[in-house]
């Protein structure tokens, strides 16, 4: 409940902050932020060197780990903030930009804070109390928010968004500093350090790996086409994340330490896994259905007339994040179980053929690349699958078992959509219209639909009620 009421106030104001910077900025004022994030979001699966999911798997959790954990997270922050300043200006140089120097030099500054913050919040993780994440997060959300509107409208153009990020971090640090528990250790120790450097060396190929594949479009698309098209994709990028925004960011901080939780207790991790595949599906697939479908009005409602560029590309992005939920919680899994190595190991076959794919179609430019994108997806989660049945024992009937009725569910839920596409039209004297209406009843036929085919999410769903009911 927390997590999700998280995700869904922040994408609330990731939406209207949007809407209203999609008017003031201008696609290649994005391009220059879009560009440097990505360098930003590199450094930060460095800066968090496994150290959450250190804490989280660890068995038994002690005050010299916890210290032993912060003077990680530390020095390796610190060292990637030191990174940032010392390659903005080469970064710049590259793109031939120089306003992405001065947004990188802004963004070094987060890494210097945030180790305060990490690791309080990772302990919290390992508790599964989440409302302390909840507080920080909206707090951040609202603040960055104001900020970023605030500083746009000053004209202060990419650099808005900068401000904004750091802006948040402050925020976000504060909160945890406040809900640290008193018994907490707030000082760094090195007993123990060596322990949180081995894991950290593999659980940071996880997440690095990953955000390269993740990051390779903008970083390719920036240095070929430049950096409106960068814009354009990230506007396109942004609407199939809004997923990743409601649902994933909710569900995987509680999807690693559950299943962390059964492996320490001797349970089969295949029964925790397959359960939440069967939950994401039943969300994600009816979700790509829609907005596959709804690109163009989705597009002009939250981005406006001068980003109509981006609806061929989305409506491709849609495929590629169809294709990955499914598997999409394979190194969760793996890390829940010990095996870091496999989980770094496969991170990294994922993310070389996401770059192979973009690389050996970027000539035929910006859908070329989505398309070479589709191609990686769908390689990743058949290699994903077959680590996956030799770690755990997972089978591809298992697999199918649990997914078949979110399929149904997805086809039934999006089928008067595609119906409304087909006969009718969609244009500017419409779109808002069309958008409403097919979302009001694609939301009521996947609700009938959970319910006819007693999807396992639907039940959760009663649980959850009658929790709410018990509470009050």
């Amino acid at each position: 409940m927390y997590t999700f009421a998280e995700g869904y106030l922040g994408i609330a104001l990731q939406l209207l902050g949007t809407f209203v910077l999609a008017r003031l900025l201008t696609p290649t004022e994005t391009g220059i932020w879009a560009v440097a994030a990505v360098f930003a979001a590199i450094a930060s699966t460095f800066r968090d060197f496994g150290v959450g999911e250190y804490l989280i798997q660890e068995r038994e959790l002690t005050d010299q780990k916890l210290r032993a954990a912060l003077a990680a997270n530390i020095i390796v922050s610190w060292l990637m903030a030191a990174c940032l300043l010392g390659a903005s200006g080469l970064t710049a140089d590259f793109y031939r930009e120089p306003g992405i120097a001065r947004v990188m030099t802004v963004q070094a500054f987060n890494f210097f804070l945030i180790p305060f913050g990490a690791v309080t919040f990772a302990y919290f993780r390992r508790e599964l109390n989440y409302k302390p994440f909840f507080w920080a997060s909206l707090l951040s959300n609202i603040v960055s928010f104001t900020v970023a509107i605030s500083c746009a409208w000053a004209g202060l153009g990419y650099m808005s968004l900068a401000w904004s990020s750091l802006s948040g971090v402050v925020v976000s640090v504060a909160c945890a500093m406040v809900a640290k528990p008193k018994a907490f250790p707030r000082m760094p120790g090195f007993a123990g350090l060596a322990a949180v450097l081995k894991f950290g060396m593999h659980a940071t190929g996880i997440y690095f790996f990953g955000q390269i594949g993740k990051s390779a479009p903008e970083l390719v698309i920036g240095r070929v086409l430049g950096m409106a098209p960068v814009a354009f994709f990230s506007r396109a990028n942004g609407l199939t994340e809004l997923f990743h925004r409601a649902v994933l960011r909710a569900a995987l901080p509680v999807c690693l330490p559950y299943f962390a939780q059964e492996a320490r207790s001797g349970e089969d991790v295949r029964d925790g896994y397959l359960r939440a595949v069967s939950f994401l599906t039943a969300i994600a697939w009816p979700f790509f259905l829609f907005i596959g479908a709804m690109a163009f009005p989705a597009i002009r409602i939250l981005y406006g007339s001068q980003w109509i560029a981006s609806v061929p590309l989305a409506q491709v992005l849609c495929v590629v994040g169809a294709i990955e939920v499914a598997y999409f919680l394979s190194k969760e899994v793996l890390i829940a179980t010990g095996d870091v190595k496999a989980a770094n190991f496969l991170q990294a076959l994922l993310q070389c053929a996401r770059i192979v794919g973009i690389l050996a179609v970027i000539p035929f430019g910006l859908l070329g690349a989505c398309w070479g994108l589709v191609a990686a997806a769908s390689v990743g989660s058949i290699w994903s699958h077959r680590v996956l049945s030799v770690k755990i024992g997972l089978t591809f009937r298992q697999v199918m078992r649990a997914c078949m009725p979110s399929l149904k569910i997805a086809m039934f839920s999006a089928a008067p959509t595609y119906l409304w596409i087909a006969l009718g039209e969609t244009g500017e004297q419409n779109f808002f219209v069309v958008f409403a209406v097919s979302g009001v009843i694609a939301a009521l036929l996947w609700l009938i639909a959970l319910r006819m085919l007693e999807h396992p999410l639907w039940t959760e769903l009663l649980k959850l009620r009658r929790l709410r009911l018990k509470s009050k």
